[in-house]
């Protein structure tokens, strides 16, 4: 099977929604779901971008900086990895949790190498 990578978009400003503990109960049933299925590998949420350290290669040298690489209006709140036998399940569970989060979430396959 191959593995797919659900990134979850957030925008960067704003208040979290009333129903939080509502879509975090959700979200973990879907999860559980993922599980029973035998589509389920790893998930993470992420702390904000302003918590990140940029390191990158320049001349010999590694410069590292504090914050996100880019501006964005939005940034990666967290992850999920699954295995599925193709794109169509792939995107079968991407769906599940973009309805359940309600915010972005983009498909990408894992590449073999």
């Amino acid at each position: 099977m191959k593995q797919y990578l659900l990134t979850i978009y957030q925008p960067d400003e704003g208040t979290p929604p009333d129903n939080l503990d509502e879509i975090m109960r959700d979200l973990q049933a879907l999860n559980d779901e993922m599980r029973a299925a035998g589509a389920w590998v790893f998930a993470a949420g992420l702390h904000a971008p302003s918590t990140a350290t940029v390191l990158r290669a320049e001349g010999g040298d590694v410069l590292v900086t504090d914050g996100p690489y880019i501006e964005s209006k939005e940034h990666i709140g967290g992850f999920t990895v699954i295995q599925a036998g193709d794109l169509d399940e792939a995107l079968y569970w991407g769906k599940k949790m973009a309805a359940v989060l309600t915010l972005p979430v983009e498909v990408r396959p894992v590449a073999d190498y």
